[in-house]
């Protein structure tokens, strides 16, 4: 199975940047729809971004919109997830996701993912 480790996270100032990284073993993630999620004290788990295996299609969450950037490189076997114009709203424990079922269209649903990073903390002051 495939193993995913989150990593980039930290404390930053409103407006500033982060770029998060996650870095996968134990399996390829080269033909696998790849997948950003954040969870915010006491809200359920949302939809960041997504991006298809060839990174041919990328979806994004309104939110953030403009803002974020999701890419992956696949001979590293890794994604990332560029993090602009940060705000308080943004704090959160984002997580990366990979759906192993080789799905054609990259989906929004958490349920839809079959793999999991235990995730790393945001946490933008104002």
């Amino acid at each position: 199975q495939v193993h995913l480790v989150e990593s980039g996270g930290g404390l930053v100032q409103a407006g500033g940047s982060l770029r998060l990284s996650c870095a996968a073993s134990g399996h390829t993630i080269r033909n696998y729809v790849m997948g950003w999620f954040r969870q915010a004290p006491g809200k359920e788990r949302e939809f960041v971004a997504g991006i298809s295996w060839n990174s041919g299609r990328t979806v994004y969450a309104d939110s953030v919109k403009g803002r974020f950037t999701i890419s992956r490189d696949n001979a590293k076997n890794t994604m990332y997830l560029q993090m602009n114009s940060l705000s308080p709203e943004d704090t959160a424990v984002y997580y990366c996701a990979a759906d192993s079922q080789r799905s054609l269209r990259v989906t929004t649903y958490s349920q839809e993912y079959d793999f999991w990073g235990q995730g790393t903390q945001v946490t933008v002051s104002s």
